[in-house]
């Protein structure tokens, strides 16, 4: 059985979270995406360190779509290598996991 799964993925602004969300949405790949405008992100890439303003998009799916939804947002990022983390949720109240489970059926 399909198990509630999120998804972590950081964007350079609201505007391409929220285009990406719609595709995704659309793809049925996602229930839902919670985008959080305006996150302050510190970092060392390439050596380098860096900041810079994001908006942080925390995707909720299931464990079946999880891969697929991974390299699909590989696809559609505007970052080249975008930094993207997944993760099964083992704990969900019921009416959570029943909703996340029927996405893909």
């Amino acid at each position: 059985m399909a198990v509630p799964s999120l998804v972590w993925c950081p964007f350079p602004d609201e505007a391409e979270a929220g285009r990406v969300a719609d595709i995704l949405l659309d793809e049925g790949l996602i229930a839902c995406a919670n985008i959080l405008p305006g996150m302050r992100s510190l970092y060392v890439w390439n050596g380098e360190k860096g900041e810079n303003r994001e908006a942080g998009v925390l995707f909720k799916t299931n464990s079946s779509l999880i891969e697929r939804l991974v390299v699909r947002l590989v696809e559609l990022h505007a970052y080249d290598e975008p930094a993207i983390l997944g993760w099964r949720c083992d704990h969900a109240a019921p009416g959570t996991a029943t909703w996340l489970g029927g996405l893909g059926s």
